[in-house]
């Protein structure tokens, strides 16, 4: 009887430990966050008026009551000369499962509904966009959940620096993932005080394959300082002559913006 006792004490123990790993192991898989970029794109000032007043009294709002606490919201500071003006928004989800019921939880909020329905129902001949984009993405080992920057400036000089680094090859662009995570580039971005707010792999998107970050600096001039520091690293130009690392580049995108007045970061 006392053996047998001892042995199903022993094999619940097991179970319990064998639980206790199991979420554990699935907890840490599943803690990186993903993330939505969407990309408006606007052919006049009229439509960015359009656009900004759904974000900001609708789309916002609703994500917030949603229980997505931060959102940005930025314009490129080439939107100035561009014929095709554009807005970002970064929308930070805990799981697929969280962006997978964004849509359906839309369409049952009835603040939202409200709020929203000229921006939704506008006629084909007078939109409110010309088109949008959206890109997802799934967020570094090294840096698994967003952080919120650390500036002081106003949201007029402030800078927010979106990457995209594009690859010829599946494999140069594992590389260049390694590279920020195990080569240590990450960390090198958090010592010279870059402030970013995200690095992440796109999952889904129309120049894959490619990651994205995003830096944030109080103005222009810090941001080129800060860049200037980073060329001339020590640790920069033994990490960037490793041969694993060659190549890991084929095309690059660099997007600085500004954050609307109505941006959570």
């Amino acid at each position: 009887m006392k053996t047998n006792q001892l042995s199903m004490h022993f094999f619940c123990w097991m179970v319990a430990a064998l639980l206790l790993f199991s979420n554990d192991t699935f907890g840490k898989k599943n803690a990186k966050e993903f993330y939505q970029v969407k990309i408006y794109q606007l052919k006049s000032q009229e439509q960015v008026m359009r656009v900004d007043s759904f974000l900001r009294d609708a789309w916002l709002p609703a994500l917030h009551r949603y229980g997505i606490a931060k959102i940005g919201v930025f314009k490129p500071i080439a939107n100035d000369t561009a014929a095709v003006k554009k807005l970002y928004v970064l929308v930070p989800f805990k799981s697929l499962d969280q962006f997978h019921k964004l849509a359906s939880w839309l369409e049952k909020d009835a603040g939202y509904q409200s709020a929203s329905l000229s921006f939704r129902e506008a006629p084909f001949n007078n939109a409110a966009f010309v088109r949008t984009e959206s890109i997802l993405l799934e967020a570094f080992d090294k840096q698994p959940a967003y952080e919120m920057p650390a500036l002081q400036a106003a949201v007029t000089e402030k800078v927010y620096e979106l990457r995209s680094y594009e690859s010829a090859t599946d494999k140069l662009y594992a590389a260049k993932v390694d590279m920020f995570n195990a080569g240590g580039e990450t960390a090198l971005f958090k010592r010279l005080g870059f402030n970013a707010i995200f690095y992440a792999s796109v999952i889904s998107g129309s120049q894959m394959p490619n990651l994205m970050y995003m830096t944030s600096f109080e103005s222009l001039e810090q941001r080129n300082a800060h860049w200037k520091t980073f060329g001339s690293d020590p640790e920069w130009k033994t990490l960037s002559a490793k041969p694993e690392y060659k190549n890991t580049v084929s095309r690059s995108e660099i997007i600085l913006m500004h954050a609307t007045e109505y941006s959570d970061f």
